[in-house]
């Protein structure tokens, strides 16, 4: 029906010119916010796409990820994101912006000097920060992340936690820990869904004392390695580990590496990622294989398709099994 509305009847039913129409659509300077969403609002409600991207010249499409994660070094995960994100963005006629942000900036502020057709919003950010963007009423899509009633594509991340699990369960090993970081972050929460549904269909009792949670206000090693010195603090230590990823798991098997504990025969690991510390690390590290660079041309293809795509995407991962987990090495 898009296709039947002018912006001059947009125009005339909001009661502004037609100039303020076009720059409210294409999410332009010198309007507010208020006008700005009203005019949208009423473009919507006269079936106007909001999901179609700007034509006539490339679509601007801003990726934003949290200031925490924007050091790619440290967060190999998200470096290959962006990656697939070029790639589609190349596919699509997309021009591509990369920005970071964090509680506390002026998100809106600072997306409205880009001036963005759409964005692609990868991995935790605070309700604070999720408000301000749904709030520019631009087309959205979540990589890695989950709202209630926004686009999203996501790892597998249920079921990668019960593969990891089972896993372990196979090979004998009977107190498998949960190593997780903050539980406001979707995948976490999602991986943890998995470790304990695996226990639950094995008839294993799940037990507190083998959940150890980073502290907050660490990286992923740092909160890793001080849940791991916990775990191993307890009347029976574990004998496998689940971490929430593979930044967390290789800095658990550091510590259980300097407290004097073989890897895989005292305890076993088993990360979630798959980033290239993992395969190339002293002791190469059994994880969930995640296609990172399909999750961010995926989340372009998203935007781009509007309305003619699913609105919730979850991906496959895959069991890559390595030495950290000892296949045919029992219990120790």
């Amino acid at each position: 029906m898009s296709g039947d509305v002018t912006v001059r009847d947009i125009a005339n039913a909001a009661g502004v010119s037609v100039g303020t129409v076009s720059r409210a659509l294409k999410n332009q300077r010198g309007l507010s916010d208020e006008t700005r969403r009203h005019v949208r609002q009423v473009a919507a409600d006269l079936g106007y796409d909001l999901s179609r991207l700007r034509s006539g010249k490339a679509p601007r499409l801003v990726f934003l990820i949290h200031r925490h994660h924007s050091n790619f070094a440290v967060n190999p995960f998200f470096a290959e994101v962006m990656h697939g994100v070029e790639e589609g963005c190349r596919q699509f006629g997309v021009a591509p912006t990369l920005l970071s942000a964090r509680q506390g900036d002026a998100v809106g502020k600072l997306l409205k000097l880009h001036e963005p057709d759409a964005l692609l919003v990868a991995g935790y950010f605070e309700d604070e920060v999720l408000a301000q963007l749904t709030d520019l009423g631009l087309p959205l899509v979540l990589v890695d992340g989950w709202i209630p009633g926004c686009a999203a594509v996501n790892p597998d991340n249920t079921g990668g936690g019960y593969q990891a699990t089972r896993h372990l369960l196979d090979l004998g090993r009977q107190r498998i820990a949960y190593i997780a970081g903050s539980l406001a972050h979707f995948s976490i929460r999602e991986r943890s869904r998995g470790y304990r549904r695996a226990l639950f269909e094995a008839g294993v009792l799940a037990d507190p004392d083998l959940e150890a949670l980073a502290p907050p206000g660490l990286d992923d090693a740092e909160g890793a390695a001080a849940a791991m010195r916990t775990l191993l603090r307890r009347r029976v230590r574990p004998d496998a580990v689940f971490a929430y990823n593979d930044s967390a798991a290789l800095a658990a098997m550091r510590v259980c590496l300097d407290a004097g504990l073989r890897i895989p025969e005292d305890i076993a690991f088993v990360g979630f990622d798959d980033i290239p510390a993992a395969r190339y690390g002293a002791i190469p590290l059994t994880t969930l294989r995640v296609d990172k660079q399909e999750l961010g041309r995926t989340g372009v293809e998203m935007l781009v398709g509007g309305g003619a795509m699913p609105q919730e995407m979850v991906m496959g991962v895959e069991l890559m099994v390595r030495e950290s987990s000892g296949v045919g090495i029992g219990a120790g």
